[in-house]
């Protein structure tokens, strides 16, 4: 299951900024220059929430704007590669994880620079990230779900929506109980 790059994402971002706004990115450059002149990336997204401008729209209006981050500039395998070099012993069970995807549904990978983002049909509902030199944990988001057994509560994993967390140290432990979490994150988000 290959990751989805930056460049194809930079696209569907792209795409979904003129459905929603009528208006595509060098369109709304030439705004932000001659309407905004903004001093910081606060100053600017405000203007854009103002604007009708939010989400990943906003981020690449912003990148366009004050920088892109060098990590945008690689590919989704040099992300992946990144994340597991000090750590090479904890990528099989990244790769037991992504191997157990299709049997939950259609996921899309997408590799950041320290986590990779499951995203279902409607939003991310799971992340994979090397926590620790020793332990890969799964990221979940499951709103209303109390932490319980092997299911802990998430502090700051993946992105800021993953509610819960649960450590894997071998491939080994990537067994029926924790793809039913990985599952029941999948349908809840769908």
């Amino acid at each position: 299951m290959p990751a989805r790059s930056w460049q194809e994402m930079r696209v569907e971002i792209e795409e979904r900024l003129v459905r929603d706004t009528g208006m595509d990115i060098a369109a709304w450059n030439a705004r932000v220059r001659a309407e905004a002149a903004p001093k910081n990336q606060p100053d600017l997204r405000s203007w854009l929430i103002r604007h009708g401008v939010t989400g990943y729209g906003a981020m690449l209006l912003v990148y366009e704007t004050f920088g892109y981050p060098d990590y945008l500039e690689a590919t989704a395998d040099e992300l992946l590669d990144g994340q597991y070099a000090d750590r090479p012993n904890l990528r099989p069970i990244h790769d037991a994880v992504v191997a157990a995807l299709p049997s939950i549904g259609e996921v899309e990978l997408q590799n950041r620079k320290t986590y990779v983002a499951l995203i279902g049909p409607k939003r991310t509902f799971a992340s994979i990230q090397a926590t620790t030199k020793s332990r890969v944990d799964v990221g979940l988001r499951l709103d209303g779900v109390a932490p319980s057994g092997r299911l802990e509560a998430a502090k700051s994993i993946g992105q800021s929506s993953m509610t819960h967390k649960i450590g894997l140290a071998s491939p080994a432990d990537l067994d029926a109980d924790v793809l039913g979490w990985i599952r029941r994150a999948y349908e809840a988000n769908a």
